[in-house]
Order: structure tokens, then C-alpha cells, then sequence
């Protein structure tokens, strides 16, 4: 089941997408998409940074744009990009 949502995104271009939401009673990810994995050097064991696993609850690459926006504001104010 889709658990659709509307999202701004700026990759690869600025625009308003419609996305899956990852499903709220989740057991393994609780609803947050995913669980974040911290590993440290090998060596030194110092923090070396994150993982991401995305959960199986939801597909982030599950996506739609709805309407292009345009990349920047000119200085008037105005665009005549596309759609506006």
C-alpha cells in the first residue's frame, strides 16, 4: 500500500514530487525509513562515520514530479523559465 506524501526536492532540478513514506509501524525501522549504522576506523577506532539501511517498508526511489519549479529567483523577482 502507498503511503503518499508531496515533498520539495532540489535534485536534479527544484520541483514539487509526490514520494512514499515509509509505513509508521514499522518493527524494524519504526517508521523513520531506515536505520543509521555509525562504524569507526579499523585502526583507531574513532568515529569514521554512517551507513544508511534503508527498511524494505518503503522504496525512496519511488517517485513523481508534480511541477517543475524554477532554479532561482532573478533579481526582478520574476522567471520565464518554465512552468511559470
Amino acid at each position: 500500500m502507498l503511503r503518499l506524501r508531496i515533498r520539495r526536492t532540489t535534485w536534479p532540478r527544484p520541483a514539487l514530487i509526490v514520494t512514499d513514506t515509509p509505513r509508521p509501524d514499522c518493527p524494524q525501522c519504526e517508521g523513520d525509513g531506515g536505520t543509521a549504522r555509525h562504524y569507526g576506523h579499523p585502526e583507531t577506532g574513532e568515529y569514521d562515520g554512517t551507513d544508511w539501511e534503508p527498511c524494505t517498508c518503503w522504496d525512496e526511489t519511488r517517485r513523481w514530479v508534480l511541477l517543475p519549479l524554477p532554479r532561482r529567483t532573478p533579481p526582478g523577482g520574476y522567471s520565464d523559465e518554465p512552468p511559470f
